[in-house]
């Protein structure tokens, strides 16, 4: 019997999420590809499966019940172990504080902080009841400290810290390993591509985060032994200040 994940916030297929994506299907699992565009998902899957592994794309926004409660029906549907959850929706952008708007602050934090909420109300009885498995998020510089133009950003890190804290704590005893990954650094996708290229390139040679290692890293933690889990890890460029 194989086993599922499933990756919430796959976005560009070039980027961390579409990295985890095909990581996890190269070490053996079923892969639930979600994200908000249905072109991206199914492109990302069928890249996995081209490269013989097994995948499908569901839309998803992750601050949707509605469609939250369609993604873990189609994962109890399947009838196999849930293996790992991974959180890695959000947006990032600077906005200078006086320009920054309400409406901007709450959609940057129903993003980033209450769709991993409705997530977990979502996975953890599943994996509860299995005894086992693994639920990692993303996490960013802005996890641990604001800086000026990303108030906004910052909070809703800080705020999805403290819950990940928070379940590690309440769920690790049940078995489950509970983990937040802090990415400090420009990672090299398509997004970042496409708004800062010349940025980017400024960097030079691994100056900025390459997706495939930061899957990597995320597969290391799901299959650490539970005698030592970790429960933070940062992950930055050799060059990185910080």
């Amino acid at each position: 019997m194989s086993e599922t994940v499933v990756i919430l916030g796959a976005g560009a297929p070039n980027g961390v999420g579409g990295a985890l994506a095909r990581n996890f299907a190269q070490n053996g699992l079923h892969v639930i590809v979600s994200g908000r565009t249905q072109e991206k998902v199914d492109t990302t899957a069928k890249e996995i499966e081209a490269g013989g592994g097994s995948a499908e794309g569901q839309v998803a926004d992750v601050t949707s019940e509605a469609d939250q409660d369609a993604l873990f029906t189609r994962v109890e549907d399947r009838q196999e172990p849930l293996a790992a959850v991974l959180f890695n929706a959000g947006s990032n952008l600077p906005v200078p504080f006086e320009d920054l708007t309400p409406e901007q602050f709450e959609e940057f934090w129903r993003i980033g902080c209450y769709g991993a909420f409705l997530t977990a109300k979502r996975a953890m009885p599943i994996l509860k009841r299995q005894g086992k498995g693994s639920m990692l998020f993303t996490g960013a510089s802005a996890s641990l400290r604001g800086r000026p133009g990303f108030g906004h950003f910052a909070a809703t890190k800080a705020a999805l810290r403290n819950l990940v804290q928070a379940l590690a704590r309440e769920y690790g005893p049940q078995g489950i390993h509970v983990a937040h990954v802090v990415i400090d650094g420009i990672i090299n996708g398509d997004i970042v591509r496409g708004r800062y290229g010349e940025y980017l390139e400024s960097l030079g040679e691994d100056g900025s985060l390459a997706p495939d290692a930061i899957a990597q890293a995320f597969w290391t933690l799901h299959k650490q032994h539970r005698s030592a889990w970790t429960h933070e890890l940062d992950l930055r460029p050799f060059s990185e200040k910080w």
